[in-house]
């Protein structure tokens, strides 16, 4: 396809628009994302948040790249999974430029989009995906045509875990960098570290994982006198193991070498330590794409869009969202 896809991702608290050229090659994405004063995400005033911000952002990523809307080729935008109120703007935002500039549509899969972009600027070939994020956390696995979920959480994300736990704290949203650095902060002040004391639930069920006893029974440790930042290191040993534990399950199941990690808490260093040792140990290799494409970005569904362009688009009449969209559900029609 000539010219320009755009890449539309509004799945929770980022609006981000992202480009890749007619070649498939990505660009960093133009983004803005909602930083609630206090508390959580509420998925309303995260949507009215998008709205105000779609035109200057949309106007940003065309002048990153001094492209005109003539550039522009097909628009994609994320369908699902995500907040409802978030994905509604999204998909309107993109179902107008669509419109207005008579190109094609596509609405594509989040999740299958963090593993492509992964794949792509990672360069490897059939990994399992530890797809751990704010809203998600899945142990992912390509067979027969699609993706399919091996493990995954069965109550919060990762991440909404660690947010929840560090707003008990009195840490703002995003509450899972200031639990690295607290995480950190404990082990330089700490010469020999030891879980005695600071011990937590066994979070993984079978293959999948519970992260709620979790956090309560780290909050039980703050309030019985431990200190915040050694609980926050309990908490970042504990629930990423659990991760590392099921996604190496996986490999074992699978027979597969690579494993491959995409999602916002995919950023923290700990957690890449560990999937590098726990690879490096089975005679496998670990994968991680730069930051800016573990977190939610427009050029990943950008990336996606152009792979399922010359096999789908999206009608009008398809292209409501799906908030509970699965991996799964997305058959893999580019190789």
């Amino acid at each position: 396809m000539n010219g320009w896809t755009v890449g539309i991702e509004t799945t929770a608290h980022t609006f981000s628009f992202g480009l890749v050229d007619s070649k498939g090659i990505p660009y960093p994405s133009t983004s803005d994302t909602i930083k609630p004063e206090k508390g959580g995400i509420h998925p309303r005033e995260a949507a009215d948040h998008h709205k105000d911000f779609a035109a200057q952002l949309f106007r940003r990523a065309l002048e990153s790249q001094n492209l005109s809307i003539d550039d522009i080729s097909a628009i994609s935008y994320s369908q699902g999974p995500g907040l409802g109120p978030c994905l509604r703007v999204g998909a309107a935002v993109a179902r107008s430029l669509s419109t207005a500039l008579d190109v094609p549509l596509i609405g594509v899969n989040h999740c299958v989009a963090h593993i492509e972009i992964g794949r792509q600027q990672c360069g490897c070939n059939d990994p399992v995906l530890l797809y751990v994020s704010g809203g998600n956390t899945q142990v992912i696995a390509r067979l027969n045509g699609r993706y399919r979920v091996l493990g995954e959480t069965l109550d919060i994300g990762i991440g909404n875990m660690l947010d929840k736990f560090a707003r008990s704290n009195g840490i703002p949203f995003p509450g899972g960098p200031v639990i690295e650095k607290l995480a950190l902060q404990y082990l330089e002040r700490v010469t020999e570290p030891t879980l005695e004391g600071l011990e937590l639930p066994y979070a993984v069920r079978g293959m999948d994982l519970a992260f709620s006893g979790l956090m309560t029974a780290a909050q039980r440790l703050v309030e019985n006198g431990q200190s915040l930042d050694a609980v926050c290191w309990s908490l970042q040993e504990h629930a990423f193991a659990a991760c590392i534990e099921v996604a190496e399950r996986a490999l074992a199941h699978t027979g597969k070498s690579e494993v491959l990690l995409g999602g916002g808490v995919a950023c923290n260093e700990r957690m890449r330590t560990m999937s590098n040792l726990m690879a490096e140990e089975r005679g496998g290799r670990s994968y991680v794409p730069p930051k800016m494409y573990c977190i939610d970005n427009g050029t990943m569904i950008a990336r996606l869009g152009w792979l399922e362009l010359e096999k789908r688009t999206t009608e009008l009449h398809q292209s409501a969202i799906d908030q509970y969209l699965r991996t799964d559900q997305t058959p893999i029609v580019w190789t």
